[in-house]
């Protein structure tokens, strides 16, 4: 008798160390997730990367600088500033072109604006300044911008309000608030030790555990060869006490048998309806591209605008690929000795365009509007395309399914202050569904011809 309640104690102390241990997984992972990080995206004008750095900077342009217009006009110059200049200029250092600190002080804003509309025009007409800017520069010619003369005004005064600033990085957008060095530290600092302090705590409860149970089967089998040796154990003790768990049984056992026979089944069913549904999914995809362009480096690290390569992303049904004019904008004076920067090089003096592989492609049947998404509805890059400012290689994020897709719209809320075409559609809808917001599927953005027809 004497063996069976040590059985059942073993057992016990075996349970209670599977229980702990899951539970002290839970708890491990419950302290050291970091917190949840909202997305870095882009809206019509701002940049794709630093989005924090851009929200606050219209809050620090309420403060002009020494010549600075008002918060409005340098909050517009901010944005258009790193959607148009930031790839070749900064502020306070030379880039591609000049540090534009004092730039309105070198030259009236009479003179800038034509410059900046159409710098080969003024160097065209012989003006003296111009030329001898355009010859210190290595002949790098400005591309046109089709600007208006409130924006150029506007992107002057935020210049302006940024001039004895601190340093941008090289090729990012210059004058840009930074994060505190400091509190990141210390929060980076909080969350790491967090963790840490959580693993090692998991660590020495499964050590300990173990010692246990491997303790008590050391006293077990000690205690059994004990019993072994006692002469006044009757048949059914010694029985009990050398009897042996037969595995045969298990197999044996049509219970068993038909159970195994269910599950997998099951298995093989559940194995075969997921590959029917990802029948032409692409999620994942990342394929190797002729040069090795990387996102992390422009978009992340260099801040620059998405809008800049991909020039109709705000206004075109597609968001075009950059073209290798594009990119000579910059690398004709920046990486020239780069075997990857000579491809393209290669690419113009044959004139043939840079064979880029496609990663996102929806099918023939579904109509989508790429400006329809990023300018009228203000969504982010990262929405759809995942942290695209963190890839090296840029592959497909999300899976772009039709249940995707219908999702969002069941979740995304229209903005329509200020739209008097929504005012109607609005009090409909409030007075049919009380307090639930009016999304995109509320104003018919699930039926099928919005994008079947």
């Amino acid at each position: 008798m004497n063996s069976i309640r040590l059985r059942s104690f073993s057992h016990f102390f075996l349970a209670l160390f599977l229980t702990l241990a899951a539970v002290g997984n839970s708890s491990a992972q419950d302290v050291g997730a970091a917190p949840a990080v909202s997305k870095e995206g882009v809206t019509p004008g701002s940049s794709n990367a630093g989005n924090a750095s851009a929200a606050a900077a219209p809050a620090a342009a309420a403060t002009p600088g020494a010549g600075g217009g008002d918060a409005a006009a340098i909050a517009a110059g901010d944005a258009l500033f790193k959607g148009n200049c930031a790839q070749c200029h900064a502020v306070n250092d030379v880039v591609v072109g000049p540090a534009l600190a004092g730039i309105t002080k070198r030259r009236p804003v009479s003179w800038l604006i034509p410059w900046i509309k159409n710098s080969s025009k003024v160097v065209a007409s012989g003006d003296e300044y111009a030329v001898k800017l355009f010859n210190q520069y290595q002949k790098q010619q400005m591309p046109s911008f089709q600007l208006s003369d409130q924006e150029i005004t506007s992107i002057l005064a935020w210049v302006t309000s940024q001039e004895g600033g601190a340093k941008a990085a090289t090729g990012g957008g210059a004058g840009t608030d930074k994060a505190d060095p400091a509190t990141d530290t210390k929060l980076g600092a909080d969350a790491g030790g967090a963790g840490q302090y959580a693993d090692v705590l998991l660590i020495v409860l499964v050590v300990v555990l173990i010692v246990l149970v491997v303790t008590l089967v050391i006293i077990a089998n000690i205690m059994k060869d004990v019993l072994r040796g006692r002469k006044d154990l009757d048949g059914r003790d010694v029985e009990i006490l050398e009897q042996r768990f037969d595995w045969s049984k298990l197999y044996k056992s049509s219970a068993i048998r038909i159970g195994a026979g269910v599950v997998f089944t099951l298995v093989i069913l559940y194995e075969s309806v997921q590959g029917a549904m990802g029948v032409g999914l692409t999620q994942g995809y990342q394929p190797t591209q002729p040069i090795a362009f990387s996102h992390k480096l422009h978009a992340g690290e260099n801040q620059i605008n998405c809008a800049y390569c991909h020039t109709s992303v705000y206004k075109s049904k597609s968001a075009n690929i950059p073209s290798a004019n594009i990119c000579m904008n910059c690398h004709s004076q920046i990486k020239t000795e780069s075997q990857e920067i000579k491809k393209i090089y290669r690419a113009i003096e044959r004139k043939q365009p840079i064979q880029w592989v496609r990663i996102h492609n929806l099918p023939d049947l579904a109509y989508f509007n790429h400006s329809q998404h990023t300018q009228v509805g203000g969504i982010e890059c990262q929405t759809c395309h995942g942290p695209i400012q963190n890839m090296e290689v840029v592959y497909q994020y999300s899976p772009l399914t039709m249940g995707w897709c219908i999702n969002c719209h069941r979740e995304t809320p229209l903005n329509t202050k200020g739209n008097g075409y929504y005012n109607n559609l609005v009090k409909l809808h409030d007075q049919a569904n009380g307090a639930a917001p009016f999304t995109v599927s509320s104003n018919g953005g699930t039926e099928c011809s919005k994008c079947h027809y």
